[in-house]
């Protein structure tokens, strides 16, 4: 019997829980251990609540956990609570798939004024993370300015622009409805440092700006490339940015604005006691496409800041890291003898959901291959003794449901689920 361990329970790591079920059948179990007592990770927490369709990948992760040979273990913080040593003494192998949840600073003076929030933990806070939930961001103000050229950036931005109506049927929590009911932004902006060229939206989601009730999205014609230029994108390049050049066509005024503002680079946070203003410094691509600042500077008011510049994955104790890259040192997820990372924790925060797939599949060929048959180590048996000694509350799959079922019935109408935002709750919803 080969005894695995996965520490992190998002997409990377059901994805290789599959992968092992598929890899070695009945002759492994696998366990899936997770800080939280709930499980998928980001598709409970980073994804958009407005975006139910992605979140509908958790029902296929549900059957793997299911399953005869999968267990999950929530509420166990490993480094805390029991070791990456210990747990290889215990196991086969263990996988890190504990993906990037900690922000990337921004980096520029000022970025620990309040009102400078990372988009892991805004994302958190309107998704209802527990290490978010107590946040309060400055909702209030009437500029807000978001630092990125990707997906989350536009996801935040989308957020704070809909009106109530539109989060129908969406998950996000009550106490970020309650606040963004009362938001009066009048200016969004998304600040990119290069161009259209250079963003990495997508298609669907710049797309979906074009929808909202009472904000537009205003792109500046001179900005953009030469539509010539546009042929040598690949398909989906080419779709997002005629989003953008739609976004530079004259449009019917709606009392928020969500501007992109390209070649743009935020050189400094001002105010004082919390961000009033953003201090951006022009840019331009040179001849070889290198990034420069033009010389020319210029101020936007904003009393809140979300950076949505990268992810980083924390450190454990034990396990070796590397810090330029934010991630867990390794070789095509080889980190030591019967230690492996996976996903995020693997190759930094790049990729979409599906690409974790693979990757899982991947480090399950490793494992066979390094792990010719199983041993006598004491696997799940061990674990539990081991946290039963320390007096940690696992917290089980059935758990997990009852969990659940306690938030789609405390559900406002033509939501999914009202979340429980602390541990706490989850914790005493299971009875």
């Amino acid at each position: 019997m080969r005894h695995i361990a996965i520490v992190g329970s998002g997409p990377a790591g059901y994805y290789t829980a599959e992968a092992c079920q598929k890899a070695f059948g009945d002759d492994c179990r696998v366990d899936i251990i997770d800080r939280l007592p709930v499980p998928y990770g980001l598709i409970r927490s980073g994804v958009a609540p407005d975006h139910q369709s992605i979140k509908a990948v958790a029902r296929r992760y549900e059957a793997v956990a299911l399953s005869d040979t999968v267990r999950f273990v929530g509420n166990v913080s490993v480094g805390e609570a029991v070791s990456v040593p210990e747990l290889l003494d215990l196991y086969d192998a263990v996988v890190l798939a504990t993906g990037a949840p900690a922000d990337k600073p921004l980096g520029v003076p000022g970025d620990d004024l309040p009102g400078v929030i990372g988009s892991a933990a805004f994302v958190g806070w309107y998704n209802g993370h527990p290490d978010f939930a107590a946040l309060d961001p400055p909702i209030g103000g009437l500029d807000a300015v978001v630092v990125g050229a990707g997906n989350v950036a536009l996801d935040v931005a989308r957020i704070l622009a809909k009106t109530e109506a539109e989060f129908g049927g969406s998950d996000i929590v009550g106490h970020a409805l309650n606040r963004l009911r009362a938001a009066e932004h009048a200016t969004v902006t998304l600040l990119a440092r290069r161009g259209p060229h250079q963003i990495a939206m997508t298609p669907k989601e710049l797309g979906e700006l074009a929808h909202l009730t009472r904000a537009v999205p205003l792109v500046d014609p001179a900005d953009l490339p030469p539509l010539a230029d546009d042929a040598a994108l690949d398909p989906g390049m080419r779709k997002a940015v005629t989003h953008l050049r739609d976004f530079a066509q004259p449009h019917a005024d709606k009392p928020v604005r969500i501007v992109f503002d390209f070649f743009a680079r935020p050189v400094r946070v001002e105010g004082a006691t919390h961000a009033e203003r953003v201090i951006v410094a022009r840019t331009r691509l040179d001849e070889s496409g290198r990034l420069v600042d033009t010389g020319e500077e210029y101020a936007l008011p904003a009393t809140l800041v979300v950076s949505c510049i990268g992810y980083r994955t924390p450190p454990i104790a034990g396990v070796p890291y590397d810090d330029a890259l934010g991630r867990f040192a390794n070789v095509d997820g080889r980190i030591a003898p019967g230690l492996y990372a996976v996903g995020w924790a693997r190759r930094g925060p790049t990729g979409t959901i599906g690409t974790n797939r693979p990757d899982g599949f991947a480090i399950a060929d490793l494992i066979a291959a390094d792990i010719a048959r199983g041993s006598e180590k004491a696997g799940r048996a061990g674990l539990d003794s081991v946290l039963t000694e320390r007096g940690v509350d696992i917290v089980t799959f059935r758990d997990w449901q009852k969990i659940e079922a306690a938030e789609v019935t405390r559900a406002r109408e033509g939501a999914p689920r009202e979340k429980f935002a602390t541990i706490a709750e989850m914790l005493d919803a299971r009875t």
